[in-house]
């Protein structure tokens, strides 16, 4: 990748393609002419990029928010360039085209003559005429830049404005929120993602966002953006006569074809923007094409979505390659050739998306358009949910919303422009509302599309298996790149792959990694029955035969580790995790105790049982956390988290908080987390149960119970749900004559609302049912699988579900009881055990061959009266820095 330093003109020597622009579309354009095997050609390669990195996922660019590096969210593999030599200029763009001479020049004046320019210069923001839209504090949401500079500037700002309700809107609102501040959403339309949802969808949407706390302010626009004295963004004035005070405003309203290159160089543009191409992407000038955002297709559209723009960067390079090879051939073969390469007529718009954690999707005729059409909807506007069903008269799917719920996007979008083979009513009811088990990708016809970013069908990924034989998802992945887009597809994916391998005969290895065949549930059974108590058994006697006498792997070693803890109880095994064999099988937070954070500091999360504390113990939490220099975050779990121990300081901090009262929170483990609760009717004027208590009952109860993954629950004391008790993996909401009880829901980057497992339940019913759950879930889950994905995974889902739990149709229900009976006798605090113990002590110092040295890298700097880590930012030794003065400092 170079960046020329020195105007100049380079005269080809072979025939050159110029490409123009480096984002999502360019890549996929320059990968289709490998596939090609351009490269393997004496044709010379050129890009020009604007921006100063390679091609990257601008789908997911909000994940930079989550952790996503900015080279994380590249897509070009390393040394793709240098490897099919490609001439590759980040941070030049071009800047004029002169057609006659075939060349383009670019910003650092260096002049390339071409045979062929490809235009991808994809789309610009629009920023709307709103007088101060350009004074300090103002930004768009485009690039990694402009969310650098945004996360930058909104350091120390506490509120901030969104224009635009749309897809790119709600994901900046979402990073606004990420970042701690008010935010605030303005759509001039009515509704939020207008073109994409309709009314129902529209409002549903809104309700959910505005529970998650973002303030949406819908038909109205911006008027005016006032600066402060410094210049800076102060306030926004709005069409409708209000204001907001605000610190930041980002536009994203929308985006316009970026033209102006073409529109210089005299290329035919639409009247409102867009390089006018045909149906092989070629502009008015038969050498030059446009592809993605930047062209105005030949069905009289700009399409601003990945799936169209990749689709016609592959008819471009199928274009071009077509014509350098018919160069040679009669005009009449090469008219023919011509004829069958391939043409862009129009794409497919449907999208899934999650947006602020909702899924929302569209497709086909999501507004109904057609005449005749009628509409098929459910709507739960408790849950946010909402499904919309276009049919035609002769009983074809059309098209739908989805929002809230879109898992059923997979398998609805191909069946469009066909009658489903169950009525569309039963496509739209949830669980439990009398829809039948789900069609599956299956019951798909061979020509559905599965992958629409590739316009990859049903077919393609059968051959992938059958003629191609690929044995795995992803050497179908490669073979096809389906799932290699925006990945929405993948269920999907990998449900016709491993029915296409057992229909052909092959075995499908669902073991849990390459130490065992067995599921992680098939694990629990074995270990359950035979009653097997260490991890070197169990390898040595069901392990895959080449890892027999081995050390197994990183995958295995945790899970038989949690299986055994959870089982210890029932086996008369020890439950501590860090004895003997037991401590070599623990993840890295486990090891001690402790959740390892990003400096090499651990935290402590002290038990607070319901979120009920006393004054006393706060004060000690207080006075460990200021006689040790910690950090002190309330959390969302209503738990009180103290930041930056050093590993030798762990045992020191926990005697007191144990002398104290505290038990371990288990935030390092897979394990209960917190039961968040309400003031119930205790203090509450509209609470119907004693919610506090019931919450603390249910806490000290599941303590310390190891799981496949981390649980979380939540007693709310009325149906108002202030502790959020359907987004926990067990929930329960008091009722005015008992409880009812909510399993399989979680928040996090895939949240997912709770369903009703039963109702109106007294307390020891209650406590009876979610022992009965959580016993289930752990002998049946996968490894790593939270309660929501399992019951959606678990055959028959949540009826199954109830009627093992609720209605004990295996007679597994005592035998699950007692299971938890013996983990509430046999449960034991691991800091107290530790405590008492010289010899388990002996584990926690940062140097085995000196202990009572400190780590010296776990630092630390001052920031809003408390601490943060002082992360290194370059590895290396420490370099002498002498100042003008000729003094040295480090």
């Amino acid at each position: 990748m170079t960046t020329p330093s020195a105007p100049k003109t380079e005269t080809p020597a072979a025939p050159t393609i110029v490409l123009v622009g480096h984002g999502m579309v360019g890549q996929r354009f320059l990968e289709a002419l490998v596939e090609r095997n351009v490269t393997e050609t004496p044709a010379r390669i050129v890009v020009f990029c604007e921006e100063p990195r390679p091609a990257y996922d601008r789908v997911q660019l909000t994940s930079y928010f989550s952790g996503r590096t900015p080279d994380e969210l590249s897509l070009v593999e390393d040394g793709f360039m240098a490897r099919h030599g490609i001439e590759l200029h980040l941070g030049d763009p071009a800047e004029s085209i002169d057609r006659a001479a075939r060349t383009v020049t670019a910003r650092s004046g260096l002049t390339v003559a071409y045979d062929t320019l490809v235009l991808a210069t994809g789309s610009y923001p629009f920023v709307p005429p709103v007088p101060g839209k350009d004074i300090d504090g103002c930004f768009v949401y485009r690039t990694v830049e402009d969310l650098l500079a945004i996360e930058e500037y909104a350091e120390h700002r506490t509120t901030g404005v969104v224009v635009g309700g749309g897809l790119l809107g709600l994901e900046a609102a979402g990073a606004l929120k990420g970042l701690g501040l008010t935010t605030h959403i303005v759509e001039f339309n009515p509704r939020l993602m207008a073109l994409q949802v309709d009314e129902g969808g529209g409002a549903a949407l809104r309700r959910t966002v505005e529970d998650m706390g973002l303030i949406v302010h819908t038909g109205v626009g911006g008027k005016e953006i006032t600066a402060d004295d410094n210049g800076a963004v102060i306030s926004m004035a709005l069409s409708d006569g209000s204001s907001i005070d605000t610190d930041l405003v980002i536009f994203s309203a929308g985006v316009r074809p970026r033209d102006q290159l073409a529109r210089d160089c005299g290329l035919e543009v639409g009247e409102r923007g867009g390089i006018v191409v045909d149906e092989r992407c070629r502009t008015s000038d038969p050498a030059v094409y446009a592809i993605g955002e930047c062209a105005l297709a030949a069905d009289g559209r700009v399409y601003g979505l990945v799936a169209p723009g990749y689709e016609m960067a592959e008819v471009a390079a199928d274009t071009i390659t077509t014509q350098a090879t018919t160069q040679a051939t009669t005009q009449a073969t090469a008219q023919a050739t011509t004829q069958a390469t391939k043409r862009f007529k129009g794409a497919d718009t449907s999208t899934k998306l999650k947006l602020l954690g909702v899924d929302v999707a569209s497709f086909g005729d999501a507004h109904g358009t057609a005449d005749g059409c009628l509409d098929v909807v459910y709507s739960d506007s408790r849950t946010g949910v909402y499904k919309k069903l276009v049919v035609g008269a002769d009983g074809a799917l059309l098209g739908g919303v989805l929002v809230g719920d879109a898992d059923a996007y997979g398998m609805l979008r191909p069946l469009t422009g066909s009658v489903p083979p169950v009525a569309p009513e039963q496509l739209v009811l949830p669980a439990g509302l009398g829809a039948p088990a789900a069609l599956g990708p299956s019951a798909l016809p061979d020509e559905a599309v599965v992958c629409n970013c590739h316009n990859v069908t049903k077919g393609a990924i059968r051959s992938a298996v059958t003629d191609h034989h690929c044995t795995t998802v992803p050497e179908v992945k490669k073979c096809t790149k389906a799932g290699t887009g925006c990945g929405s597809c993948v269920k999907a994916l990998t449900s016709l792959v491993n029915d296409e391998l057992e229909a052909g005969g092959i075995s499908v290895d669902k073991g849990l990694c390459g130490c065992f065949a067995y599921t992680r549930a098939e694990l629990y059974e074995i270990v359950r029955t035979l009653r097997i108590t260490t991890y070197a058994q169990l390898l040595d006697s069901h392990g895959r035969a080449e890892a027999r006498q081995g050390d197994g792997c990183e995958v295995c070693k945790p899970a038989v580790g949690s299986i055994i803890a959870s089982l210890a109880p029932t086996l008369g095994a020890s439950g501590y995790v860090l004895d003997g064999e037991q401590a070599a099988l623990q993840d890295t937070n486990d090891h001690f105790l402790a959740n390892l954070q990003r400096n090499g500091s651990y935290s402590i999360v002290p038990r607070i049982p319901g979120g009920e504390i006393t004054p006393e113990k706060l004060i000690v939490i207080g006075e460990v956390a200021r006689d040790f220099e910690l950090y002190t975050k309330i959390t969302g779990g209503q738990r009180i988290d103290l930041f930056g121990a050093r590993v030798d300081q762990l045992p020191l901090i926990w005697a007191r908080l144990v002398d104290a009262g505290f038990e371990s929170g288990h935030a390092y483990g897979k394990a209960l987390r917190t039961v968040k609760s309400c003031v119930g009717q205790t203090w509450c004027r509209y609470g119907v149960q004693d919610s506090v208590r019931m919450a603390i009952d249910l806490e000290l109860r599941y303590r310390g119970l190891r799981s496949p993954h981390k649980l979380k629950s939540a007693v709310s004391g009325c149906a108002r749900e202030c502790a959020e008790a359907r987004g926990k993996d067990f929930g329960v909401i008091a009722t005015s004559t008992g409880w009812n009880l909510y399993v399989g829901g979680n928040g996090g980057a895939d949240p997912r609302h709770a369903d009703l497992l039963a109702q109106d339940l007294d307390d020891q019913e209650l406590i009876r049912l979610i022992d009965r759950f959580l016993m289930f879930y752990i002998r049946t889950a996968d490894r790593l699988e939270r309660t929501s994905a399992w019951l959606e995974r678990i055959e028959g889902g949540l009826d199954h579900v109830r009627d093992v739990v609720v209605d004990d149709s295996l007679g597994l229900c005592a035998e699950l009881e007692a299971m938890m009976a013996d983990h509430v006798t046999g449960y034991r605090d691991e800091w107290a055990e530790t405590l008492g113990d010289p010899e388990r002590l002996r584990r926690f110092v940062s140097f085995v061959n000196a202990p009572d040295a400190p780590d010296p890298t776990v630092k630390f700097v001052p920031e809003r009266d408390q601490v943060k880590p002082d992360l290194t930012i370059l590895s290396g030794p420490t370099l002498p820095v002498r100042t003008l003065e000729g003094t040295a400092s480090r």
